[in-house]
């Protein structure tokens, strides 16, 4: 018991939402990993968003930032609001693409908080990854939709039990590679 509330409070994370400069959708197989983002906004509380991802999927399959940005859009979130990276394979280059991007269109001297959208079980990794490529003045806020493996009862199937352990051992692989930050 006390090992899966360890397990459990170390790898989800999840904040209040409040007002933030920026949204950062990864990517994800089902595009209703951006319900928390376009709750944001329509209460208000973002006016940008950056989906991140092509996804490990075959090249002749569709990229996941285009099916969530076709959800964003048909759940009335304006296309001019929405910036594209469309490369991401993986976490590692969620963070790293999105930073430069980032850059480039807006530069960081305007991005004082963002708002971390992943899947539950992921939000740690996605935290320790967005702060080894992003500045450390920018505050993150991590949210989560309410789909797919969650805290409470990750250990009642195989499902739930395969994904938050190889979190865990997803986490040591990045650590090695020194693709975190906040380590």
């Amino acid at each position: 018991m006390r090992s899966r509330q360890a397990i459990t409070e170390f790898l989800f994370i999840r904040d209040a939402p409040r007002e933030v400069d920026w949204v950062m959708v990864l990517g994800a197989q089902t595009p209703t990993n951006m319900d928390p983002a376009i709750a944001l906004f329509r209460a208000g509380l973002a006016r940008r968003m950056i989906i991140s991802g092509h996804g490990p999927t075959g090249e002749e399959a569709e990229p996941e930032w285009r099916a969530m940005a076709a959800y964003a859009a048909e759940q009335g979130v304006a296309e001019d609001a929405i910036l594209i990276e469309p490369n991401a394979r993986n976490t590692r280059d969620n963070f790293q693409l999105s930073a430069e991007l980032l850059e480039r269109q807006v530069g960081w001297d305007s991005i004082r908080s963002m708002a971390i959208v992943s899947r539950p079980f992921h939000a740690r990794r996605a935290l320790m990854t967005a702060r080894r490529f992003f500045p450390a003045h920018v505050e993150l806020v991590m949210l989560s939709p309410d789909d797919g493996v969650q805290a409470h009862d990750w250990w009642r199937s195989v499902y739930g039990r395969f994904r938050v352990l190889d979190e865990l051992r997803r986490i040591g692989e990045y650590a090695l590679k020194d693709d975190l930050g906040d380590f």
